[in-house]
């Protein structure tokens, strides 16, 4: 009985967390003007494009993870690989973080790689992300400095904003927010002392994790490191062009926004949901855009992406299942 409670609270906290923001962020919202925004307005060229970088960043993810698992002496399909990425982030929509597991089982079920292995890799990859997003974000704190000043100075550096601040719903949105952080790394650390307690697998899994170490080619690996977080940016920074109120905004502003939307799907909702519009609104409001327009750029943009990733995650499984 409790493992059946912990499971679902597993599944059923990361939605209901998600719903509550977002409920919060659009109890008001006009949802017949982001119907109409689609019909009249909406620049579906530039939102292909976007599309197009979506779907190369998860085949530059793959060709990097069939990197880090050759020095394991195995030797998974490429096509294999990506489409393993495609169903993960997929998988990761009904049950937060899932994917990093479900990729693992597909490549040992399609391929016969190790299980415990490949998710050494996957905890290798991760790290890298981390470092990458600490960089990226480090480079834009240093360019739009300014806009992080203006954005403390008015929420809280003094006793009366900051007790403004408490009465503000702004607040309990992004405390719900870190809570789910919090919750994902004790997730994590429980998931390491599992496999502190299966000696076997742990040292499978550390294997795995000193697999870049022994990457072959390293200057291909930083490439495709490189143009994987291109290709994110520009999934996301194309967006702006489909949208009147947000084509002026220009680059740096497009950093801030993906740093801060990229910090923001750390939080276990499906696919960044709640988290995610909350973040790319209030840092979207900084740079002169109503509350309004940004909520509509959140809900269409996250909407359509979401989409393209069910519709690869649906694909990469029939590609599996057909190539068997």
């Amino acid at each position: 009985m409790k493992k059946v409670l912990t499971k679902t609270a597993k599944f059923v906290l990361p939605l209901f967390l998600g719903a509550f923001i977002l409920y919060w962020v659009y109890r008001d919202f006009d949802f017949a003007h982001a119907g109409a925004t689609l019909a009249h307005g909406f620049r579906w060229d530039w939102m292909a494009l976007s599309l197009l970088f979506g779907v190369l960043s998860h085949v530059v993810r793959g060709y990097r993870w069939r990197q880090m698992l050759e020095p394991l002496d195995v030797s998974p399909r490429t096509g294999h690989c990506v489409d393993a990425i495609y169903v993960s982030y997929a998988a990761s929509l009904v049950i937060p973080r899932i994917g990093e597991v479900s990729r693992c089982g597909l490549l040992s079920r399609y391929d016969g790689v190790s299980f415990s292995k490949s998710l050494g890799t996957v905890v290798t990859e991760r790290l890298v992300d981390t470092l990458s997003i600490l960089l990226i974000a480090g480079v834009t704190l240093g360019l739009e400095f300014p806009v992080f000043l203006t954005f403390f100075r008015e929420t809280g550096t003094k006793v009366p904003s900051f007790l403004h601040l408490l009465s503000s719903p702004w607040f309990y949105v992004a405390l719900f927010c870190v809570a789910g952080v919090i919750a994902l790394l004790v997730y994590l650390a429980r998931m390491l002392s599992f496999f502190e307690r299966v000696k076997g697998a742990a040292l499978d899994v550390w294997q795995g994790i000193l697999s870049l170490r022994h990457v072959r080619n390293i200057p291909l690996y930083l490439s495709y490191t490189l143009l994987l977080w291109i290709c994110y940016f520009l999934h996301f920074y194309l967006t702006f062009f489909c949208f009147p109120f947000t084509e002026t905004l220009g680059f740096q502003a497009g950093l801030v926004l993906f740093v801060a939307g990229t910090f923001a799907v750390i939080v276990p909702t499906p696919n960044g949901a709640g988290p995610w519009h909350f973040a790319v609104i209030t840092m979207m409001m900084l740079y002169g855009v109503n509350d309004a327009d940004a909520a509509l750029f959140a809900l269409i943009v996250h909407g359509i992406q979401t989409l393209l990733v069910i519709l690869l995650g649906l694909w990469g499984w029939l590609h599996l299942t057909l190539s068997r």
